[in-house]
Parts: C-alpha cells; sequence; structure tokens
C-alpha cells in the first residue's frame, strides 16, 4: 500500500516538473535570457529520470537519460536554441507526459509507444551533435582587460624521472585557449651536493584566455597531480558566472561543498583536497571550516563562497517549509468544504433558535460559534484557492502550436497569473477560456502580410489578464486584431432568419448573435473553427458559473472579450432582503449600500434614482419575478455594483447579513433567469440568491419586467 501511495505521490510530482518544463520550454521562444528556463528544464527531466529509477520504471529512465543529455548540451551551448529544437523537445515532454498518463493508468509501455520515443529521439540526436559541433566551433574571443584564468603550479619533483616534460603541460593549454603570460619560478633550486639535476624544481605561473571550465583545465595536469601543487584561480568574469550559476541551483538541503562543485567553482578532487585539510587539521585543533579552506587556498574568490553558504541557508530554510506542507487530495477538500456548508447552516439555526429562547448565555454562545464556525468556512474555502496562472500557462503551449499550424507570428502575454478563484472554477474555466483563445488566433489576428499593410507590427499579441474586482474576478482575452466584423455578422444572421432584414439591432445585440448556437461567419470549416459550436459553449459554461461575459471590440484594434466570475462556487457572505414575504440573497461583495427610494426617486416611469448627483437605474424585484400583491408604502433600495455599472434593486425590507451556502438549482429551474442558486435559511426555508450581473443588465436596458417565471 505505501509503494502505491509513493508511487501515485510521483505521479503528481512528475506532473507538475512536465508543466513547468513546457512552460519554461516555451519561454525559450520569448525575448531574455534562455539560461534559467533551460536550467529549469533540465532539473525536471534529471528530478524525473531520478524518481522513475526508485520504481523500476526502465522505459521513462532510458527516454528522460537521453533527454537529459541533449539539455545538458544545451545548457553548455552559447546560442539560443533554435525553433526546430524547441519543437523536438516539446514532442519529449508530450512522450514523457504519456508514459506518466500510461503509469498512472495501469499501462504497460506498448511496442508502438517505444517506437514512438525512438523516432523522437532519432530526431533529437543530430540536432544534439550539431550543437555540441557549434560549440566547439566557437573560437576564442579576447575578452576587454584579458581576463583571464591563472594557473600557478608547483611540479613534483619526480615529474622528469616519470616521463613526462613539464613543457608539455604549457603547449598543451594552447590548444584550450591563448597563453597570454607565462612566467618560470626557479627560486627553489638547492645548492651544492643538494642539487640534483634528475629533480624537477620548476615552477610556472601562466595566465591563460580561455574558454574552458575548471574541470577540463583540472584534468590537464592528471599525470602530475600526485606530489604537484596546481591552484586554478578563475577570472573576474567568471565569478559572475558562478555566481549565477549558484543561484539558479534548486533551493535544496546541501552542503557548502556540494553547492560550490554543482556550481562549477571546485572540482570534486579540488573539494576532496579541501576536506582533507581540514580533517587533518582537525585531529589537533580546531580546523578551519571548509569556507575559509577553499578562499585562503585560492581556490574559490570570496563573493562565492558567500553566496554558496546564502543558497545553503535558503535550502535548510525551505526543507522547514517542505516538512509543513502536507498533500491532500482534492475529493478530501471537496468533502470538507461540504461539511462546513452543513455547518454554517446548522449554525444559522441554533442561532435562530437561541434567538427565540430569550436565553441570553445560549444566545451569546451561539454568536460565539458562528464566529468560529465563519472563520472555519474562511480556511475551507481558502484550501481551494488556485492561482489562475497554472490554467494560462497551458495556453502558452495552444498558441505556439495554432499559430505555426497558420503560418502567424504571435506572442502570449500574461499578467495576474497569482490571481486565485475556487479550483472548481478554474477546472470548469478551461473549455470556455480555450475557444476564445483559438477563435482569437484563427479569426482575431490577421495574417502577417494584412497586418504591415494596416501599418501594424507583423507579429500579432494576445494577452490574458486576471484580476479581483468588487468580489469578483475578471478575466479578459485581449487581441490587436482586426476586430469584429459587425457588418458581416449582422448579414449572416439575416441569412440564417435570425434578424429581419429591416431590422435595426444595437451594435451590443449584433455582438451578441456570436454566441447564438450554430452561428459562425467563417467561410470554410476547419479543425480549429467554423462549425458555431465555440461561443455557445463559451455562454452555456459561464452561465453554469453565475458568470457574465462582456464583449468589446474596435474596428482595425482588436477585441477583447471579458468574463466576470465569483470567486467561488460553495459559500459566500450574503446580504438578505424580502420581496412579497420571500427572502432573497444579494451577494454581499456586490452591495454598495442601502437606502429609502422615495427620497432618491428621479423617475418612476424610467425607473431611475438620483443618488448624490448620480442618476442609476434600477429594478423592482417585485415587477421583474411577477409577483402578486402591492408594494409597500416604505420601499427599499440596494444598490449594487457590477463593473463599471451601478444600479438599484428595490425590495420590500432589508434584513441583514447572511452566511450563504450556496446551493445549485434544480435542472426545472436551469433556465430561469435572474437567480443564481438557492440556500437554506435558519429557519429551514429556502431563499434564492439573486444573479445581480444580469439584474444590472437588465436594469441598464430599462426592462423590469423581462423576468417573468412566477415563484
Amino acid at each position: 500500500m505505501y509503494l502505491d501511495q509513493a508511487r501515485q505521490t510521483y505521479i503528481i510530482e512528475a506532473r507538475e516538473l512536465l508543466e513547468s518544463m513546457e512552460e519554461a520550454l516555451l519561454s525559450l521562444e520569448a525575448p531574455g535570457d534562455p539560461q534559467e528556463a533551460i536550467n529549469a528544464m533540465f532539473r525536471a527531466v534529471h528530478t524525473i529520470k531520478g524518481s522513475a529509477g526508485l520504481f523500476g520504471l526502465d522505459g521513462i529512465v532510458q527516454f528522460a537519460h537521453t533527454v537529459e543529455s541533449a539539455l545538458d548540451q544545451v545548457r553548455r551551448h552559447p546560442v539560443r536554441p533554435d525553433p526546430e529544437w524547441v519543437g523536438i523537445l516539446l514532442e519529449c515532454h508530450d512522450h514523457l507526459a504519456q508514459l506518466i498518463a500510461g503509469l498512472q493508468a495501469g499501462l504497460p509501455e506498448t511496442a508502438e509507444g517505444r517506437l514512438d520515443g525512438e523516432r523522437i529521439l532519432a530526431r533529437l540526436a543530430p540536432q544534439e551533435a550539431g550543437l555540441a559541433k557549434t560549440e566547439r566551433a566557437v573560437p576564442c574571443q579576447d575578452p576587454p582587460g584579458r581576463d583571464c584564468w591563472h594557473l600557478s603550479i608547483r611540479f613534483c619533483p619526480d615529474v622528469l624521472r616519470n616521463g613526462m616534460e613539464p613543457l608539455s603541460f604549457v603547449r598543451y593549454l594552447g590548444t584550450l585557449g591563448e597563453v597570454v603570460h607565462l612566467a618560470s619560478i626557479l627560486n627553489h633550486l638547492p645548492e651544492g651536493d643538494a642539487f640534483n639535476p634528475e629533480d624537477c624544481r620548476l615552477g610556472l605561473e601562466i595566465d591563460l584566455d580561455t574558454r574552458a571550465d575548471r574541470r577540463t583545465l583540472e584534468d590537464v595536469f592528471e599525470f602530475v597531480r600526485e606530489g604537484s601543487q596546481i591552484r586554478l584561480i578563475p577570472p573576474h568574469a567568471k565569478i559572475e558566472e558562478y555566481l549565477q550559476l549558484i543561484r539558479e541551483l534548486p533551493e535544496e538541503p546541501s552542503f557548502l561543498g556540494e553547492i560550490l562543485v554543482a556550481g562549477g567553482c571546485l572540482t570534486e578532487r579540488e573539494l576532496e583536497a579541501a576536506l582533507e585539510i581540514q580533517h587533518q587539521e582537525s585531529r589537533t585543533v580546531p580546523g578551519r571550516r571548509l569556507g575559509a579552506i577553499v578562499i585562503q587556498e585560492n581556490a574559490v574568490p570570496p563573493p562565492v563562497v558567500a553566496a554558496a553558504l546564502e543558497k545553503q541557508k535558503i535550502g535548510r530554510e525551505h526543507q522547514n517549509q517542505d516538512l509543513k506542507v502536507v498533500k491532500v487530495s482534492a475529493e478530501k477538500l471537496d468533502r470538507l468544504v461540504d461539511l462546513v456548508g452543513e455547518l454554517v447552516i446548522a449554525g444559522a439555526a441554533a442561532h435562530v433558535q437561541a434567538g427565540a429562547s430569550a436565553n441570553g448565555r445560549l444566545l451569546e454562545a451561539s454568536v460565539t460559534v458562528n464566529k468560529l464556525v465563519e472563520e472555519i468556512r474562511d480556511i475551507a474555502l481558502g484550501l481551494r484557492m488556485v492561482q489562475i496562472g497554472d490554467c494560462f500557462s497551458r495556453f502558452r503551449r495552444i498558441v505556439r502550436d495554432v499559430s505555426k499550424e497558420l503560418g502567424k507570428a504571435i506572442d502570449l502575454e500574461i499578467h495576474g497569473a497569482d490571481t486565485e478563484l475556487d479550483k472548481s472554477i478554474v477546472e470548469k474555466l478551461s473549455d470556455p477560456l480555450m475557444h476564445i483563445v483559438r477563435n482569437a488566433v484563427d479569426h482575431g489576428i490577421e495574417p502577417a502580410e494584412l497586418r504591415r499593410a494596416r501599418g501594424k507590427p507583423a507579429s500579432g499579441t494576445l494577452t490574458l489578464q486576471a484580476a479581483h474586482e468588487s468580489g469578483s474576478i475578471v478575466i479578459e482575452v485581449s487581441d490587436d486584431g482586426g476586430g469584429l466584423d459587425k457588418a458581416a455578422i449582422l448579414a449572416k444572421a439575416i441569412e440564417r432568419g435570425m434578424v429581419k432584414e429591416d431590422a435595426r439591432p444595437t451594435d451590443q445585440e449584433i455582438i451578441n448573435l456570436i454566441f447564438e448556437p450554430g452561428f459562425s461567419t467563417a467561410a470554410t470549416v476547419s479543425n480549429l473553427s467554423g462549425r458555431g459550436v465555440g461561443m455557445d459553449v463559451v455562454r452555456r459554461n459561464l452561465d453554469e458559473l453565475r458568470g457574465v461575459i462582456e464583449v468589446e471590440t474596435e474596428p482595425g484594434f482588436g477585441t477583447t472579450f471579458r468574463l466576470r466570475l465569483p470567486l467561488t462556487l460553495a459559500i459566500i457572505d450574503g446580504f438578505r432582503v424580502e420581496v412579497a414575504g420571500a427572502a432573497y440573497v444579494v451577494p454581499l461583495d456586490l452591495v454598495i449600500e442601502c437606502l429609502d427610494l422615495a427620497p432618491f426617486l428621479e423617475s418612476e416611469a424610467n425607473h431611475l434614482v438620483n443618488l448624490r448627483g448620480e442618476v442609476l437605474p434600477f429594478l423592482r424585484l417585485r415587477e421583474a419575478f411577477g409577483m402578486a400583491g402591492a408594494p409597500p408604502s416604505r420601499e427599499r433600495v440596494v444598490v449594487v455594483q457590477c463593473g463599471d455599472i451601478r444600479a438599484g434593486i428595490v425590495v420590500d425590507r432589508l434584513l441583514g447579513e447572511f452566511q450563504t451556502v450556496i446551493k445549485p438549482l434544480g435542472g426545472l429551474f436551469r433556465n430561469l433567469r435572474g437567480v443564481g442558486g438557492s440556500t437554506i435559511l435558519g429557519s429551514g426555508e429556502v431563499a434564492l440568491i439573486l444573479d445581480v450581473p444580469q439584474l444590472v443588465q437588465l436594469a441598464g436596458a430599462g426592462r423590469s419586467r423581462c423576468l417573468t417565471a412566477p415563484l
């Protein structure tokens, strides 16, 4: 059982690593330094391979090992990988994802799957070889000021006896770069009878301008290392490179020596020598710390040691934080939120009974319990909150693939990726966003030739943006394309009989036609669009999420789809009102203020109130829902705001704040407009939750009698 749990943990972590790998891959095609993204990909594949080995997943290990080797070649290559490279690496990512999916489903790797992997790796091999060849062919360019490696060498006296020629090492160093300066050190020659011509007493001080790394330079002296003193002091320019490599290392617990080796600042042999010095010193007196030894031996510059110590500290802090993180399945979280919802309802019922009992202590205890329940509610809902950036990141691959298929150059920009909302909304949001993004790429952004003719950059821009606003989350999908062709939309609607020929619809009514089932202006049907089902799906899914969609378009400059959604579909703070004896709930985050209608009434006929100089439309809930009976002599107005639009909702009574557990409406009431759900009051009665965005739209249109469903 424990092995199965560990394997499931590996699958979850592998999926997360693959997501980060894909995001890093797609970022390679954007401007900026690619090194961080390349290192992130390498770490992801390396971790997937290493963990797969623990479970004996040879297929994943072998494939990932080859990809890891290719990525290591990319890491050492000085040029940004080209689109073909990125495309092949994306195929490697997809194949790894398929292997992980097969593992999760309990399916063995098929012969066809292995063949697909071999085909991908066959395409990867020549690319990797090309990078290696290019890397070797890069000429050495002298940096400004001849910032060179300094090699301080004191040969062992037995070098000549062992058949080694000291000058041969100098000649070989010349093949790795340019020997800028060479000085011979002969001040250790003994005098008189102590002089032995067979002893090597030569020392060399060399300045070498080279691109070789520390390990390569150390290997030059492999056969004379025993008994010799060899110090490799990096150039100043190398220090910044070491610092960058250390900063890019994973933030995990490590020893100082491990960090210095991983960052290329020390070789394993140099680390062993420094540890041996530390061990020898500790036998008699407290030995020096490793950092002091490598600094004093001129092996590592002090700033590099300081950076490694800071990375070590961060790794330990992250270890302590990781120990406090527990992964919980989504089903358990959903169950917890459901139980908290029932607890809220039960607490409200207990509070009603406590109030009716006239028992002061019982009422006080009930208030305390309700406050604690409210805190538990907030914590439980917070556990289900996720950042929308994970959802947005999936579209990088989609935009890349679709734009290449269409022959368009499109840049995707993401803003507000850290905006949080309920995971249940994120799951249902991917499909409508997918349709909007694909339509923007296919229909919205013009081909490069047309963009140039219109004075635009050849590359189009698609923007995904998210932000919190008035208790809701607002998601915008914007493009800088040609905008919606309202004339073409209207012509197609007339052709299909959706609009009469003599009709004069407003611009907004024309735009709303794109959400009608089966509506499309595409001349031909393709695998991307043309069937008229995309935008209909968008509106239907948003209705289920109690959201609204707004469209802004400007011919020649682009289109923006604005989705306004609640933060959660579970529990909200509500404001309870009453109309004709029935209770309703308004989401509290949308409520601005409450006031009497009579003093602010501007025009009864046009349904307008004058709120301190601002004229707002209002909607009578009694009229909108077709309720019988006369209104009370003193009506109240609840001023609400949805986006930039304010409006008033006229009710009979104000009943105050109320913790609201949202219950979905049954299929019979699915098409009921103006209502977004229901809840259970403390008295056991059912109250409807108002769909404020829809009511605000109706109030703004001056249509108070549009909702005729009897209650």
